[in-house]
């Protein structure tokens, strides 16, 4: 039996011992949880969040499986305000309209850039926002490029609703072709209401203007037209586009441009640069984003590895019918981060803390 010389006070909550103990904990908690969303945000997870919103990555390919068909209808009966109602009046109804199947745009040689963008996203659009709350098509971040392009090939001839990170690979799928225009995935990470939110979209510049495609539930946050003289200007647009939903931008990551052929085994760079909006200044970030700009240039004048042999690409498949490929991280020496991250804000009080605007 232990004497009381040899116990230990437990601390009060008013003393100084316990608060910072709590407050360690605090920080410890909102830093893990911070570092598991990028972490998820990079290769996906089965259940993945968005703004603290559940939804699921179809892994089994298509057809989809019975147990993913059945998980996705019970994710939507939790997530609809009908609930289950929802589920059972289109399941059970005999005769459903046909949905047309949105055709892949062509072009005549004539046609201008900014008129073919116009039309890769008419084409993304008429797709539609997948509000189901299950990806379709699994999209690996670290899979080389030839892949992913076996995975647009497949969304061109299923037609199923996308969300934001699939519209970017279908993008660099359209516009393979089109030598004239370099693309670059450009994702931003929003606050509202003490919850995160990631988007991505594609990154456009052709003729010394910048523009973006892309699918979102907000009209704001995908198109934008070719019109942009900056990196800055482009990056100020949705900015912009974010406050008109009452959310506060925190973070910015921009990769480098894409190969445009559509065998390169080389990955994509999706964070060349990652920029804290909060710890910058605007005079910061316009540098910052020119340095990027910069650095997309030089890269133009670099070989792409060489792609591989017929034999070797036919050996590779569908990535969505074949075991998955083995995951290699892009290294973080090449990213460049700028600013200082701040500390984490209060959840808004009042109705905000209880409504989510999601983008």
């Amino acid at each position: 039996m232990e004497t009381s010389s040899n116990l230990q006070a437990e601390p009060t909550a008013n003393s100084p011992k316990y608060q910072d103990s709590v407050s360690g904990m605090l920080r410890a908690t909102m830093g893990s949880v911070e570092e598991r969303d990028e972490e998820q945000e990079d290769e996906g997870d089965e259940e993945m969040r968005d703004g603290g919103v559940l939804f699921y990555v179809n892994r089994g390919g298509l057809p989809v499986d019975e147990d993913t068909w059945e998980r996705m209808w019970r994710h939507v009966a939790r997530i609809h305000p009908d609930g289950d109602a929802l589920g059972k009046g289109i399941r059970g109804a005999p005769d459903l309209p046909k949905i047309p199947l949105p055709s892949v745009p062509t072009y005549q040689p004539t046609t201008a850039i900014p008129l073919r963008l116009e039309a890769i996203q008419k084409y993304i659009r008429e797709l539609q926002y997948n509000h189901t709350g299950t990806q379709f098509f699994e999209i690996k971040k670290s899979r080389p490029l030839t892949a992913l392009m076996d995975i647009a090939k497949e969304m061109t001839r299923e037609a199923l609703p996308i969300k934001c990170l699939e519209a970017v690979i279908l993008g660099i799928y359209l516009t393979n072709s089109m030598p004239a225009v370099e693309r670059f995935p450009l994702s931003f990470k929003s606050q509202f209401s003490g919850n995160y939110f990631h988007h991505i979209v594609l990154g456009v510049h052709s003729a010394g203007r910048f523009g973006a495609l892309g699918m979102s539930r907000r009209e704001e946050l995908m198109f934008k037209p070719l019109e942009h003289r900056t990196l800055m200007d482009l990056v100020q647009d949705f900015e912009g586009a974010y406050r008109g939903y009452w959310h506060t931008l925190r973070k910015i990551k921009i990769g480098q441009y894409v190969s445009h052929d559509p065998h390169s085994v080389e990955q994509i760079e999706w964070k060349h640069s990652v920029l804290d909006v909060d710890g910058l200044s605007k005079e910061e970030l316009r540098k910052e984003l020119e340095r990027h700009t910069r650095d997309m240039r030089l890269k133009i004048g670099k070989p792409a590895p060489p792609s591989p042999t017929k034999d070797r690409r036919n050996s590779m498949g569908s990535p969505l019918r074949g075991p998955g490929s083995p995951i290699r991280r892009i290294s973080r020496v090449d990213r460049r981060p700028s600013g200082e991250k701040k500390a984490l804000e209060q959840k808004a009080s009042g109705d905000m803390s209880v409504y989510q605007i999601r983008v």
